[in-house]
């Protein structure tokens, strides 16, 4: 979720200010000894990685690895035997206001114990705690009977406080495992954690393993359960029996049209609106009254590609269209896909269908082809001319591909988790999730800086922000969007992690997610407004974390995220209905998603 500290730590980690969202952690983290002991005694060379929060010492980790014991090497009389360290307790989970995914609160000394537990200290926004549970549901997959994942919500948030905002997450995400709404971070203090996200293992006595942060960790993580497992069960202190949790999906399955829709597309032109049902994992396309036109994908989550009625998608973000081509951000498996809307066909048009972990290739500098080299979770997606731009969430970039010369570049952004204006590739960008242009320049909803960002076409100029001010700067606030004299900067204009933007006659609409309001910019004025949204609490929210918004004809249309519908804006009179969708069905629901008897 943020920037790796320099080229000797390959884990990014987003290190949490001092706000109040997120306090400091006290500087004392659990005895590094006592963990570095456990993980050098089962021979692992890594376990300097499970303290990647500040900048290791080159010659403290060299030291670390040689350490290591030769299985037959004695040793001397008058070598001196280091001390055994004291193993650490892990603090128990109480702390958190709610408890998800699960019948009620859980102990580690009585529900848990002979489990291996991984703590997984995460945010419902992160990227890279997103990017984390494919990961983590991998190991539950392989140790169903020895391993148990808790996650434990740390907000940034204000409105990842609520603990309805995380059962949706849960749900959207699909997430089989214990959560707790650690609302106020009593758990996270406890735990000493100061990064988004970290895992902490815990051995089935009770005891801290290792912490470890970033993503891309599953290798180290697979091979330390594997050793814990081995020890535990010569010591007879493991566990096996299964624990079946009360998941939310068993309460809400998806069997309405749509399910999460994250983003909308509405072409007035050819009078089609195409919907990301993106936890349905498909394309919906319907006319601008909601009637269907057709449906792209099973609704189960793949990579399959061929006719819409066999294709698969995994969370499918935005779109743009292109004639009779649409093409689709699929989040989750780190593509662009082609639809050819005439022939009813799907396939893969940039991407490898890997994440892309080589932050080298956020600093490519010429095109390659686009097949060549993989995507990190794009989530937007917009076309002028022959350039499709790619909102590249994971790597806080803006790209570019050429749809005829089939090459990838990046376009804009170093790459550096953060917000600074400048030339177009020493800028920086943290999870650009939504884009726009006025034929001139790109907006970008720069979400996880809560900001609104312009950056130049033609490939010369400079980012300027329109909002925001940084990565712990966030509210809900109208005014200018940016105001000089320090004195006034109360009045400056605040989002909260907005996901979308669209651009009609001079003006900005925004989706402002988190804040479940639509608000409009001036491009003129610089001001920035609420346009629709309910203050203070209601019966009836008239959005649930807004994603995406779209103009066409006079209207918006809104991916009312969180409540699965469509909502309709007139932009003159602001009048709001829910888009009636005429033909659309749920996909068929997975046995084991069906709800309890």
């Amino acid at each position: 979720m943020s920037e790796p500290m320099d080229a000797a730590v390959a884990l990014p980690t987003e290190p949490v200010a001092p706000t109040t969202t997120a306090p400091n952690p006290s500087p004392k983290r659990f005895p590094l000894a006592s963990v570095l002991g456990v993980l050098i005694g089962f021979g692992l060379p890594f376990a300097i990685i499970f303290f990647g929060m500040s900048k290791p010492s080159t010659t403290s980790q060299a030291a670390a690895i040689p350490q290591e014991k030769e299985k037959d090497k004695k040793p001397a009389d008058d070598e001196k035997k280091p001390p055994e360290e004291k193993k650490q307790a892990a603090p128990e989970l109480d702390g958190g206001i709610a408890w998800l995914n699960t019948g009620g609160p859980l102990s580690l000394k009585k529900d848990l114990k002979g489990k291996i537990v991984l703590l997984d200290f995460w945010t419902l926004c992160c990227i890279n705690c997103i990017h984390v549970m494919p990961d983590l549901t991998k190991l539950e997959k392989k140790y169903p009977n020895e391993l148990v994942v808790i996650g434990v919500h740390s907000p940034k948030f204000e409105n990842e406080k609520d603990t309805n905002s995380i059962r949706k997450a849960i749900l959207r995400y699909q997430i089989e495992h214990p959560v707790i709404n650690d609302a106020d971070h009593k758990v996270w203090d406890r735990y000493d954690v100061d990064a988004w996200p970290t895992m902490v293992m815990i051995d089935p006595e009770g005891n801290i393993v290792g912490y470890i942060s970033g993503e891309g960790n599953f290798d180290i993580l697979d091979k330390v359960i594997e050793k814990v497992i081995a020890e535990h069960k010569k010591k007879k202190t493991l566990n096996e029996k299964p624990i079946r949790f009360d998941l939310a999906r068993f309460r809400e399955t998806g069997d309405t049209p749509l399910f999460f829709p994250g983003k909308v597309l509405a072409d007035e032109k050819s009078k089609r609106l195409f919907i990301a049902d993106s936890t349905h994992h498909r394309i919906v396309i319907t006319d601008l009254d909601g009637k269907q036109i057709a449906v792209a994908g099973t609704g189960t989550p793949g990579k399959a590609e061929g006719a819409f009625d066999k294709a698969e998608f995994h969370d499918p973000q935005g779109m743009a269209l292109n004639g009779e081509l649409l093409y689709v951000a699929d989040r989750k498996n780190h593509t662009i896909r082609e639809l050819d809307l005439t022939a009813k066909t799907v396939r893969t048009v940039v991407g490898t269908g890997e994440q892309e972990g080589d932050p080298n290739n956020r600093r490519l500098d010429k095109p390659v082809p686009a097949r060549s080299i993989g995507l990190n979770s794009p989530w937007d997606l917009l076309l002028k001319g022959d350039t499709l731009y790619i909102a590249m969430a994971g790597h806080h970039q803006i790209w570019a591909y050429d749809v005829k010369k089939k090459d990838l570049v990046p376009y804009a952004g170093s790459g550096r988790e953060n917000i600074a204006d400048g030339p177009l590739p020493r800028s920086n960008f943290a999870q650009p999730s939504g884009l726009a242009t006025d034929g001139k320049n790109i907006y970008v909803a720069d979400s996880e800086i809560s900001a609104l960002r312009q950056v130049p076409l033609g490939g010369e100029g400079e980012v300027k922000t329109l909002v925001g001010r940084g990565l712990f700067a966030f509210g809900d606030v109208d005014g200018p969007g940016q105001i000089t004299d320090p004195t006034k900067k109360e009045k400056e204009a605040r989002l909260q992690h907005a996901l979308g933007v669209a651009y009609n006659d001079g003006k900005l609409y925004i989706a402002d997610t988190y804040n479940n309001k639509i608000k409009v910019f001036d491009l003129k004025s610089g001001e920035l407004k609420t346009f629709l949204g309910d203050v203070g609490k209601v019966a009836a929210p008239m959005f649930s974390e807004p994603a995406g918004i779209s103009y066409a004809g006079g209207k918006l249309y809104v991916a009312d995220t969180n409540a699965h519908r469509i909502r309709v804006i007139d932009v003159a009179t602001k009048a709001i209905t829910t888009l009636p969708l005429t033909g659309v069905t749920p996909p068929p629901i997975p046995k084991e998603a069906e709800p309890k008897k």
